[in-house]
């Protein structure tokens, strides 16, 4: 197994449980103690633990605001897969809104063959990485969050409000059967709520870590969501959660 892979694996077990340790992940990888060490200590340098006695512990918040580069580097095969998995609901000469989130990021790469596409987004990130597509990009204008590179505010609001599109692409920080979408800020929040209220289907793009997880500020709830795309299919509680709300789920 690669170090890489072998990381990625980690840091799965770690979101599931909140702390990791040392011995039992040797033990898992049949690997060296020492290799393990390592190990935390390339994700510590990635900002996405915190190496205790013995082990690691998840580094986060309800609140907690995540770099863009960091969040590209947490679950980058599962957001590939749901890319991968959602790219066949968008056609050509569709339009779309799209959040600032990596997921969604990754899921445009895969739309990059498809004709006559037009991406209305409040990300500069998202306008910066397809410059030299064929999509049709239009940006929302508004304030800058440097730590997400998204536009915040009342003109990108205005902005997204003044258009209706086929389809929203949204993500979000956790999934709760009772609060619903949940988000760490106020500010993008209310923009992936405008989204989902403008678009005449919406679709959530959402990896494993996220069910049955608490965030800062609730963004909506699954009324507005039509798709869900997941890498891993959730428990049958969600399931049936989701079913009765009829939102397809895909995973």
């Amino acid at each position: 197994m690669l170090g890489l892979e072998r990381r990625e694996l980690i840091m799965k077990k770690l979101r599931r449980e909140n702390k990791v340790y040392v011995s039992e992940l040797a033990k898992m990888f049949h690997v060296t103690e020492e290799t393990i060490r390592r190990d935390l200590e390339k994700l510590e340098n990635k900002d996405l633990l915190r190496r205790s006695y013995g082990g690691a512990m998840l580094a986060n918040n309800t609140s907690e605001e995540l770099s863009y580069a960091r969040r590209s580097n947490i679950n980058s095969e599962s957001k590939i897969s749901i890319a991968q998995k959602a790219a066949p609901l968008i056609h050509d000469g569709d339009s779309i809104m799209v959040d600032s989130s990596t997921t969604c990021q990754a899921l445009l790469q895969q739309l990059k063959d498809k004709k006559n596409i037009t991406v209305i987004t409040n990300s500069i990130r998202l306008m910066n990485d397809f410059l030299s597509s064929s999509f049709t990009m239009i940006c929302t204008g508004g304030a800058l969050r440097t730590s997400s590179c998204a536009l915040v505010g009342a003109l990108t609001c205005q902005a997204l409000a003044s258009y209706y599109v086929d389809f929203a692409l949204i993500s979000c920080k956790g999934l709760d059967q009772e609060k619903g979408l949940m988000e760490s800020n106020e500010s993008e929040s209310e923009v992936k709520k405008i989204m989902l209220r403008q678009a005449r289907r919406s679709i959530l793009l959402a990896d494993h870590s996220k069910f049955d997880k608490t965030a800062f500020v609730k963004c909506d709830d699954f009324s507005h969501i039509s798709c869900l795309v997941t890498d891993d299919l959730p428990s049958p509680s969600w399931q049936k959660y989701l079913e009765e709300r009829q939102v397809r789920l895909i995973s």
